[in-house]
């Protein structure tokens, strides 16, 4: 009976990390700060940001140069610190673990400072998949 107790206990106190996969409407609620921002609507994040990272926030994606990071997938090459690229830019002023967890405060900020910097085209699947017939990505839930 104790080491059920201890065990339980164990399992409050450590909780395991998992990615957090978001449901569309969970992550429109999220992101209400960025609709409209640089003229870019809330469907059209959703769509880019199901494209691109599918609604995970620890999704890392490797390529030749650069790693991605979390929801809108954010290279290190530029935007955020790690240890994998050691001369980054670093112009969001962040680690690039920060992007992995389940508070997207600061990945909002830098999505944005990207967004004000280079455009949404940055984003590459937004021209050929998140421009146009976006209804599918709307989320009528608070």
């Amino acid at each position: 009976m104790r080491s059920l107790f201890l065990l339980f206990l164990v399992s409050i106190l450590f909780p395991a990390v998992q990615a957090k996969q978001l449901t569309k409407c969970a992550l429109s609620h999220k992101l209400r700060d960025l609709a409209g921002y640089g003229n870019v609507t809330l469907p059209e994040w959703i769509c880019i940001i199901f494209h691109i990272s599918g609604y995970d926030t620890q999704a890392i994606v490797k390529n030749d140069d650069n790693t991605e990071y979390g929801l809108f997938q954010i290279s290190d090459k530029d935007f955020c610190e790690s240890s994998q690229t050691l001369q980054s830019r670093n112009i969001c002023d962040i680690s690039c673990d920060k992007l992995l967890d389940d508070d997207l405060t600061d990945d909002i900020v830098c999505a944005k400072k990207i967004l004000d910097i280079k455009g949404i085209d940055h984003w590459l699947a937004h021209k050929p998949l998140c421009s146009e017939k976006l209804e599918q990505w709307s989320c009528e839930a608070p």
